[in-house]
């Protein structure tokens, strides 16, 4: 998968371009269906404010939250989808920093950490895995993402049982 990315309000004392890309890559390998060369994302690093904006226009939720992802390719098609033909657009994702931070700072964590479990999060809704479509699939879900942060040398997120992906939005 190819990853476009942009950085805007986040701080330059981390590489999250780097971050992003290794979270892709360890995504990759628990989901194999975003392991086509075909696919594209983009992926926004951006202030609670843009986030708003887009949650308020696309969700109808007049608030921040920590990571939006809008899916493009029905899983269906993403399935089907074979090793050879012309690039098909997977979707996109926005993270906000001040919820991701604050976030971060309440769970005791490292944002770089914590924001490597967002991008995985939302590459994962971009993938048709839907935490809100009932127990079974929210497990499912968290599976894959524990798999993928543990190949990132990133802890569970999930030890405490915290309500981290619930805030999450998908379009």
């Amino acid at each position: 998968m190819d990853l476009d990315i942009e950085i805007d309000g986040w701080p330059r004392d981390h590489d999250w371009a780097d971050l992003a890309e290794a979270a892709m890559e360890a995504v990759e390998a628990v989901e194999p269906a975003l392991a086509n060369e075909r696919l594209s994302a983009s992926l926004l690093f951006t202030v609670d404010e843009e986030v708003q904006v887009l949650n308020r226009e696309w969700r109808t939720k007049d608030k921040p939250t920590n990571v939006l992802s809008f899916p493009m390719l029905p899983r269906a098609e993403l399935l089907a989808m074979r090793a050879q033909g012309g690039p098909e657009m997977l979707g996109d994702i926005a993270l906000a920093f001040e919820t991701c931070a604050r976030e971060a700072g309440e769970k005791g964590i490292a944002l770089k950490d914590h924001a490597a479990h967002l991008v995985v999060h939302g590459l994962l809704h971009l993938a048709g895995h839907d935490h809100e479509a009932g127990d079974s699939e929210a497990e499912a879900m968290e599976a894959l993402e524990i798999k993928a942060l543990a190949r990132m040398g990133i802890a569970d997120p999930y030890g405490d049982r915290d309500s981290t992906a619930d805030s999450t939005g998908t379009v």
